[in-house]
């Protein structure tokens, strides 16, 4: 039970951080934030996906050029040009490893306004940074774990943000239902979002890119969406007129 209470924590945080951060923040930049809360942010980010840690500013210029060319041979992580969904979350790890490392030339669009912490990123993305995430996890597993099949759990933990990504990037852009007629394949891929925490309104994320709510009908509940008015409401991040309007 200790286990499998760690791996939904894991997993909702996690997602929590990178939708809320990464995404809505740095690639969107939905919202703003003094230099104290996004560093505090950057931290909490590292803490919850340890092992699968991605860089702010690296993630948003991907997922900017997402954006951009959804559906063409440009984008980062599109379906279209993948056998199967291993084969698109490899491609996903090259483009990101290219933009991190500066061996992509990235178009000056796509670079304004990202959070930046070089050092940290260093860090947090080193080889041991991310082998002792797992070998954390690995403990943990085997310490807690009432059966060996509980090690199964094991490589999503490692690769969770991967896994986060592969659900909406290859199954939203096949399956579900649309809300907006849009000249690329973004679908609504659950009625209603229980596991995503509203990444899975990926039509209506693509009609609205820098709008703080995912949801656009009654049943469609994007969870992150109240969170962030309560951190407006308390000062942490600032909100847009546009964005109030849009939300």
């Amino acid at each position: 039970m200790a286990v499998l209470l760690f791996f939904v924590a894991l997993w909702y945080t996690s997602l929590f951080f990178q939708t809320f951060f990464q995404h809505r923040y740095a690639a969107h930049g939905a919202f703003k934030m003094n230099r104290f809360w996004e560093r505090t942010f950057y931290i909490c980010t590292y803490l919850s996906q340890g092992s699968s840690y991605m860089s702010p500013a690296a993630y948003g210029i991907m997922h900017r050029m997402h954006h951009a060319y959804t559906d063409t041979d440009k984008d980062p992580h599109s379906p279209q040009f993948s056998k199967n969904i291993f084969g698109m979350m490899w491609r996903t790890r090259q483009f990101y490893l290219n933009i991190f490392t500066g061996k992509m030339q990235v178009e000056e669009r796509f670079t304004k306004n990202l959070p930046h912490w070089h050092t940290f990123d260093k860090l947090a993305s080193s080889s041991i940074s991310r082998l002792l995430w797992v070998a954390v996890y690995t403990s943990i597993v085997i310490i807690f774990s009432p059966a060996w099949w509980f090690l199964l759990l094991l490589p999503v933990m490692i690769a969770m943000g991967a896994f986060h990504g592969a659900i909406i990037n290859w199954f939203a852009h096949k399956y579900g239902y649309v809300n907006f007629k849009l000249k690329n394949t973004a679908h609504n891929l659950l009625t209603v979002d229980v596991l995503m925490l509203g990444e899975s309104y990926h039509n209506n994320h693509h009609k609205n890119p820098a709008s703080i709510n995912f949801g656009k009908r009654w049943h469609e509940i994007d969870p992150v969406y109240p969170v962030i008015r309560l951190f407006s409401w308390l000062r942490i991040i600032k909100l847009s007129t546009q964005t109030k309007a849009d939300a």
